[in-house]
């Protein structure tokens, strides 16, 4: 797999063209086109050491039995069954934010910071590291105890009832998300009255799309690069603009970025991938209980004693590779989606110009790949290329791309 992902970004890099695509020259000059080559390259060369620290490390902790190492110690604490699987996942996830952590640094105040994106500090940096450790303990934490629980006391063959629990959890999450936990990372203020609310307003009563608010999330805290999102279900649907994206584009422009992500909504593709992500997770957990049947996933990771703390971890890594696979339907069905919301936004706020400046001026300013390889795409992106968007667009306008 390693090897495979450092052949796919070496096709993506060499198929970077010299020249700037025609469609995008009255917004991208050439030194700014040749920067965002250099943005890519940087990620790449940072993804590519990591990538072999981590192989390096997960290579020689298998060698050197770390899986029956660590669960010994586990073990020797005299714990229950349900404490001791806390304990393992909590060692394993600390580890990986260790290793992780450099790279991250690197990224954030070297990488990000050269190319003018980063505006995180360290006080933000570490406080939002924090943060997310106890949004994982407080809320990971009694999840997983909850499924050792049931495991441990009821067996294997109930997997459909743990299956049936972990969805709720999940539903329970994206309802809440926009209220309880978007704020702690984010200062969420409603959006002022004014030109730009009066529109969204009026396109959202136009289209009987009832909304709680409408909010600008203070990204610039974080990045200069701009983004909108869509979020919540029923009474606690949001629109969320970042501040960056406010100050860079139209009133027009944003409109027309808002319709299209009420399309994504509307056209129930939250709905679909979220059914998806279900069924996905049901057949994780029916291969799961047959694979603890099977005293070979542990044998092949060099662990002597069987547990269902274990068994989860071993499993969730055996999979990885089959996991990977199965996503790529979900990587096609989001580059669809992000075509048919495109559709939805001109087809009901018919500004199709508002769209694709909008499109074009996101591409500058995060400097995006233009032209991607074809290989990368299919495995790894959740949109299409903005050249493949603006393409679709001028054939439903009736325009020759």
């Amino acid at each position: 797999m390693t090897l495979f992902d450092y052949w796919v970004e070496r096709l993506d890099l060499k198929g970077w063209k010299d020249e700037l695509p025609s469609e995008l020259k009255s917004f991208y000059d050439q030194e700014n086109y040749t920067k965002s080559k250099a943005y890519h390259l940087a990620h790449h060369e940072l993804g590519l050491w990591q990538t072999v620290v981590s192989l390096i490390v997960g290579v020689n902790f298998l060698q050197f039995h770390g899986f029956e190492r660590l669960d010994q110690w586990v073990r020797s604490l005299g714990y229950n069954p349900i404490y001791s699987g806390l304990v393992y996942f909590g060692v394993w996830a600390v580890a990986g934010q260790i290793i992780g952590l450099p790279f991250r640094i690197i990224s954030t105040f070297r990488i990000e910071s050269k190319f003018g994106f980063n505006r995180t500090t360290v006080k933000t940096f570490i406080t939002d590291m924090l943060k997310a450790l106890v949004l994982g303990v407080l809320l990971g934490g009694p999840l997983l105890g909850f499924i050792l629980w049931f495991f441990e006391r009821y067996g294997f063959s109930y997997w459909a009832w743990v299956w049936g629990a972990i969805v709720m959890f999940q539903l329970l999450l994206l309802w809440v998300a926009p209220v309880w936990i978007l704020p702690l990372f984010n200062k969420m203020t409603p959006l002022t009255d004014g030109e730009l609310k009066n529109e969204i307003q009026a396109f959202a009563t136009k289209y009987s799309f009832e909304l709680s608010g409408i909010f600008t999330m203070d990204g610039s805290k974080r990045s200069t690069k701009a983004n909108a999102f869509f979020t919540g279900f029923g009474k606690l649907k949001r629109i969320v603009l970042f501040d960056t994206l406010i100050a860079k584009h139209t009133v027009t422009e944003l409109v027309a970025v808002l319709a299209h992500e009420i399309g994504h909504y509307r056209l129930k593709h939250i709905q679909r991938q979220l059914i998806v992500s279900v069924i996905t997770l049901g057949a994780t957990l029916w291969l799961f209980s047959l694979a603890m049947e099977n005293p070979f996933l542990f044998l092949w990771f060099g662990v002597s004693q069987t547990s269902t703390y274990l068994g989860l971890l071993l499993f969730s890594i055996a999979l990885s590779p089959i996991s990977r696979i199965l996503g790529l339907y979900s990587l096609s069905l989001s580059r669809k989606y992000e075509f048919e919301a495109d559709r939805y936004s001109i087809e009901t706020y018919s500004q199709p110009e508002a769209l694709v400046e909008a499109l074009k001026r996101l591409s500058v300013e995060n400097l995006s790949n233009l032209t991607p390889h074809p290989l990368k795409v299919f495995l790894e992106y959740t949109h299409p290329p903005v050249l493949q968007r603006l393409s679709a667009i001028r054939k439903l306008q009736g325009i020759p791309s």
